[in-house]
């Protein structure tokens, strides 16, 4: 059975809602991490090279980024229906938007944070006021990132969002989009688990 080394109010927390979402078998692990205001630790039992979560092991396969789990998740669980299946319409779209979280959301939303501002960066990745226009456009005139169907870029591309609201501020489409997926029943058991 495969297992998901877990953290609770972490990254991994939207792998516990794709987990729920899909009515997947698999084991969680809760390990402790290093936190920001120095509390937690690395956790030795947690098999990620950096210690870090989530740590997705299916097999003799392991897997550990966000947007590459959910992209093994949901092909290993197509019946779902939270991520088109190659071949499938939208697939273009949903890696393209799996790994703009990877290559773009998550990056520029850490270098706003820590208030990093550089030409070469604003260059490769643009800055966060690009990829918020970037996201408003692509929710201008539908509910979810692939239309009308709630997908896992969804799950993943809304989560820095709910831990940093005021990115969105001004941009209508995106913190209704933001709402939309937190109001999701998984996201809510998630969100009671974790506060547990």
């Amino acid at each position: 059975m495969p297992i998901l080394y877990h953290s609770p109010n972490s990254r991994s927390s939207s792998i516990l809602t794709l987990i729920d979402e899909l009515g997947a078998d698999i084991d969680i692990v809760e390990v402790t991490i290093p936190r920001q205001d120095g509390s937690g630790a690395p956790d030795p039992r947690n098999p990620h090279p950096e210690k870090k979560v989530p740590y997705l092991v299916d097999g003799d396969e392991h897997f550990r980024e966000r947007g590459a789990i959910m992209l093994h998740l949901t092909d290993s669980y197509p019946q779902a229906g939270l991520g088109p299946v190659h071949g499938a319409q939208g697939r273009g779209a949903y890696l393209s938007w799996l790994f703009y979280y990877q290559g773009v959301i998550e990056p520029v939303g850490i270098l706003h944070w820590a208030q990093i501002e550089h030409p070469a960066i604003t260059a490769s990745l643009r800055d966060l006021d690009t990829m918020i226009a970037t996201l408003a456009t692509a929710l201008q005139d539908k509910p979810y990132l692939l239309g009308d169907t709630y997908s896992a870029a969804d799950l993943l591309c809304s989560s820095p969002f709910m831990w940093f609201a005021d990115m969105a501020q001004g941009h209508p489409a995106i913190i209704a989009w933001v709402q939309r997926c937190r109001d999701r029943p998984a996201a809510q058991r998630t969100a009671a688990r974790d506060a547990a």
